[in-house]
């Protein structure tokens, strides 16, 4: 199956269930609205999946792991060998991901899409290396047009596999050092804005390194020239393999009619991806957080979605996009659990 024929299998949303849940959720025992965004995420479950009477689902956050050649010029506060040392931790139980996850109920997959390491036999590496890293996209194109193909489809399958299994809820993450620095030239490209704009400060840089981050995401540009109206070319010019494989996922579920929970900003980058791709999948998408990185609110403002919260998060991983499922989860129960006025014997308004 190839990218476009994924696309032509997601479908716009049925507006009439989210009129049907809507009318549950305004005969249970509360004053109209007044649950506010919990009603609206219940209402979006139902619309997204088809189901009435929904579960509480199975969660997985994907954590996708990748090196990028960029990271030679001076655009992180920390090492490559970081890379390679967090999904290490990552399959430990370590890090943020790991405990948010345990709180929320999800389980974590760690995916190997291109960590410039080579890991052997890990128990639980979900291995799907398709290079040692992208290239210096300051000097060359990251990678291949083939290789981001490939990139968007490793998550189109995993997303597959996972709904085969009776997963029905996904979480975005992601780990790679000097991944803002791709994440912010499809930012730029994607919505219009110059590099200065759309670039932060990543893992905690400092404003004179930031401007050269800036600098060289608008060098970069103007030496690839990648076009914007082909999101593909965009990825395979300026972009990074984790976040192809995030777009991939994003479409996958999409196709699947399972929501997907975004994380931050690279995660964003890829919904930028796979909404170009097919626009059809913003439908699909809930945005858990807004990131403190300055151009995660401009992704969410193009993208027209709104975060669940607003926490100064900037760590990645899919540690907001746990988050981000629990209120999902919350938000079903309420919809399922709660009490109309006729069954709790409660007078209605007047």
């Amino acid at each position: 199956m190839s990218i476009q024929d994924l696309c032509r299998r997601i479908q716009p949303l049925d507006t009439s269930l989210h009129g049907k849940a809507q009318a549950r959720l305004d005969r249970l025992t509360k004053p109209l609205g007044s649950l506010g965004r919990l009603e609206e995420l219940a209402a979006s479950y139902v619309a997204i999946t088809g189901e009435l009477k929904p579960n509480i689902p199975r969660s997985v956050v994907f954590t996708f792991a990748a090196d990028h050649g960029v990271a030679v010029e001076g655009v992180s506060a920390y090492p490559r060998e970081v890379t390679p040392q967090m999904v290490l931790n990552f399959l430990r139980g370590g890090a943020g991901v790991n405990v948010l996850a345990n709180h929320a109920g999800v389980s974590v997959r760690v995916v190997d899409i291109g960590v410039d390491h080579e890991f052997g036999t890990v128990p639980g590496l979900l291995s799907r290396k398709i290079m040692k890293g992208t290239r210096d996209l300051a000097v060359e194109s990251a990678m291949t047009r083939s290789q981001a193909e490939q990139a968007v489809m490793v998550g189109v399958e995993l997303a597959t596999e996972a709904v085969r299994e009776g997963v029905g809820l996904i979480g975005t993450g992601e780990m790679g050092i000097g991944n803002t620095t791709p994440s912010a030239a499809i930012t730029a490209v994607m919505t219009g804005r110059s590099a200065a704009e759309v670039t932060g400060r990543g893992t905690g840089i400092d404003e004179s390194t930031r401007m050269h981050k800036a600098a060289l995401i608008q060098q970069a540009l103007e030496l690839h020239r990648p076009n914007p109206a082909d999101p593909l070319d965009i990825l395979a010019k300026v972009g990074g393999l984790e976040i192809g494989g995030l777009a991939g996922l994003m479409l996958g579920a999409a196709a699947a009619r399972v929501p997907i929970v975004l994380d931050g900003f690279i995660t964003g980058a890829a919904a930028l991806i796979a909404v170009a791709l097919q626009p059809l999948c913003r439908e699909y998408l809930i945005a858990s957080h807004r990131s403190v990185e300055q151009g995660h609110r401009i992704i969410l403002d193009h993208l027209r979605l709104k975060p669940l919260l607003d926490l100064d998060l900037r760590l990645g991983e899919g540690t907001g996009a746990c988050l981000g499922m629990d209120l999902v989860c919350a938000a079903i129960k309420i919809y399922m659990e709660m009490a109309t006025f006729d069954e709790a014997g409660v007078s209605d308004k007047v």
